[in-house]
């Protein structure tokens, strides 16, 4: 009796084990191992996303520094404008006694150019005028953009001016540059209650006085509540570029910790001017020298930004340029895309795990059957057997069969191997198929995107020449116009009349190279014949101002006797950029070799031009591109596109351009050009 009852428990206990484990090997899968490593990709793709904010503040930070940077190469051009206009020199020459004219035209070119102060001062500090009489005689003339400019050299940078020193240009000036303090949580401890200094943006620029001394033009802007200022980057930046309707793009302007220049609201109607940062950013950034991309609670609301710090001519950590967006949107869309994930997920478990206990309990009956047969066989009832063990469904069959499939079990499974070796054979042929295939779409796809941006290219540019024509055409028949209309008075302005038809040549003759950009087939050019050497001497001077701001030397080499033809200036242009790259890549000078000499490649005679330089040279990596278009190694400026448009041009002549170049001694641009015909 004990027998049959443990037999029993034995028998119960194997059933309810089989049954456990079954429901286990389906439950687990979808309610752990699933909820598990959908939490483990919901963590990445919240990581992901937070790294996707960052990458566009940071990239919305360099955007903004890209600008600030134009602005002031676009200050230091204005003033070297002015320098050089006819009308300014003349007005210098004619100078006497009385300063008028001369503080006239400052006046009127601060006011079309937006300078807050506009002077002319020479070395010792007196000034020779100015837009404005100056508050005090004793203005600051020994700033180190000043020093530079009066030492021969143009320069352009960021100064802090004390209150004395904005007062002694212009009690106005001082005025606006005043901003009061306010109580900011989570700033560094202060005690001061207002900001009396002024952020200005100086540049200055050399001339040459009547009676021979060097003078500097000098011009600031004041950077502080500049709202204009900050309201175009944020515009350049934020406008249209996929922020959420809810987000706000914001850019501002501090000097030291204190913010002078903001598109962040305090209030509706009021910008935060004279909030403080936070004392983290500042000792990371002020104090630190580094930039900060973090989430960061902006007077009051929290912003996905970055700083970085602005440095002035003494090369000392005087501010923080700063861009950022709200936060607010991206974290409700995280929530709302989190909620309906954990709901969708309740809504399938609800769904599917009822269903499955129900197909569950009709295996469960058969598999229990089949059991108990193998159990009364291994009692030694070897007659027992399973029947039809229920419904006719694989299970049923399977008990039926059993027997017969022990037979022919090791016939099935050679089979199979032998199958499973076929099908990871067509697997691996159909996987390198696909490999093929996929390499084969990115290098198409590449292709057409830039086909797409070149073509995108050649339709503004042949836009921005064809609208330039219109207006030269109506200056040229005025122009004509004028000089009728003067009569035998037009001698007495012929130098003021040929300084206007070469500006109108230099400007056709850039609207004709913009054309043969966007149309190179139908503005091909004129070809005409002459020597290598002479095009080399000709292109000499066009890149002189550059030679001159270094310690480079220029070693000449021409042994070139055969003529070429080409359109002198689609070569200038080949022979300019090159020589520039090379200055670039010696800035800290050396030696300029420019060579012509005869070569013949297989049965072709030509010429060859060869610009090296003795910088710093490049990889292999970095020579196989250097032709691609928008391909630039230059950070801060450059589009990439000067070696691309050179090449097209000496290839377009049946031309090569070639490059050989090592790390540590430099690179040599060689331009071989086919010998014009006799």
């Amino acid at each position: 009796m004990r027998k049959l009852e443990s037999i029993a428990v034995r028998s119960m206990s194997n059933r309810r084990s089989v049954r456990y484990r079954l429901l286990a090997i389906a439950l687990v899968p979808m309610l752990v191992i699933l909820p598990l490593l959908l939490g483990i990709s919901i963590y990445r793709w919240n990581t992901k996303f937070d790294e996707a904010l960052l990458s566009k503040v940071h990239d919305d930070l360099t955007i903004a520094h890209q600008y600030l940077a134009r602005i002031m190469e676009n200050t230091e051009d204005q003033l070297a404008f002015v320098t050089g206009s006819a009308r300014f020199q003349t007005t210098l020459q004619k100078q006497g006694g009385s300063d008028g004219d001369l503080a006239a035209l400052l006046r009127e070119t601060a006011q079309a150019r937006g300078f807050d102060f506009l002077y002319i001062v020479v070395d010792g500090g007196h000034i020779v005028a100015s837009e404005y009489p100056l508050a005090s005689a004793s203005v600051r003339w020994n700033w180190p953009v000043i020093s530079t400019a009066l030492e021969g050299h143009a320069r352009t940078a960021i100064d802090v001016f004390e209150a004395t020193e904005l007062s002694a240009v212009s009690p106005d000036l001082a005025q606006r540059a005043r901003i009061d303090l306010v109580p900011t949580v989570g700033s560094a401890p202060s005690t001061k209650a207002e900001e009396t200094r002024g952020l200005i943006l100086q540049s200055a620029n050399p001339l040459m006085l009547p009676d021979g001394r060097r003078a500097a033009l000098v011009g600031g802007i004041l950077l502080n509540q500049n709202l204009a200022f900050v309201d175009t980057i944020n515009d350049l930046i934020y406008h249209g570029l996929g922020l959420p309707q809810e987000s706000r793009g914001t850019v501002t302007l501090f000097l030291d910790d204190v913010r002078i220049s903001t598109n962040v609201e305090l209030f509706e109607t009021q910008r935060a001017i004279g909030t403080r940062v936070s004392a983290a950013v500042r000792k990371a950034v002020l104090d630190d020298g580094g930039s900060w991309f973090d989430s960061a609670f902006v007077v009051n609301d929290w912003y996905v930004s970055g700083y970085e710090p602005l440095l002035d001519s003494y090369n000392h950590r005087v501010g923080m340029l700063y861009a950022g967006f709200l936060q607010k949107p991206f974290t409700e869309a995280k929530r709302r895309t989190l909620i309906e994930i954990a709901v969708a997920f309740l809504v399938a478990v609800a769904a599917t795990v009822p269903l499955f206990l129900r197909w569950a309990a009709a295996i469960f009956r058969p598999l229990e059957s089949m059991t108990g047969t193998i159990t009364r066989v291994e009692r030694g009832e070897l007659d027992a057997r399973t029947g039809h063990a229920g419904d006719q469904d694989e299970i049923g069959r399977v008990a039926l069969h059993l027997d017969r499939l022990l037979d022919q079990l090791h016939e099935r499974d050679t089979q199979l191997r032998q199958w499973n070796e076929e099908l990871n054979q067509r697997v691996e042929e159909r996987t390198s198929k696909l490999q093929l295939a996929n390499q084969q779409l990115e290098a198409t796809t590449k292709q057409l995107i830039m086909s797409e941006k070149l073509a995108a290219i050649g339709e503004i540019t042949a836009g921005i020449a064809h609208e330039i024509n219109n207006p030269i055409a109506v200056v040229q028949g005025n122009l004509e116009v004028i000089r009728d209309l003067m009569g035998s008075k037009v001698d007495d302005a012929k130098t003021e009349f040929r300084l206007i038809d070469e500006q109108l040549r230099r400007i056709s003759e850039i609207v004709t190279r913009l054309l043969q950009f966007a149309k190179p087939q139908e503005y091909a050019g004129f070809v005409e014949q002459y020597q290598p050497d002479e095009i080399v001497n000709d292109t000499l001077p066009l890149v002189q101002h550059l030679l001159n701001k270094t310690t480079i030397t220029v070693d000449k080499e021409y042994r070139a006797s055969r003529p070429i033809s080409m359109n002198r200036t689609e070569l200038q242009q080949v022979l300019v950029n090159l020589i520039v790259n090379a200055i670039h890549a010696m800035p800290d000078g050396g030696r300029l070799t420019l060579r012509t000499f005869d070569r013949q490649e297989g049965l072709r005679r030509g010429v060859v031009i060869e610009v090296g330089d003795t910088g710093a040279g490049m990889t292999p990596d970095i020579m196989q591109r250097i032709f691609d278009p928008f391909f630039t190694t230059k950070r801060r400026e450059g589009t990439g596109l000067g070696l691309s448009i050179s090449q097209m041009l000496v290839t377009r002549q049946g031309g090569r351009i070639s490059v050989e170049s090592e790390l540590g001694k430099g690179t040599t641009f060689s331009v071989w050009l086919r010998e014009a015909p006799g």
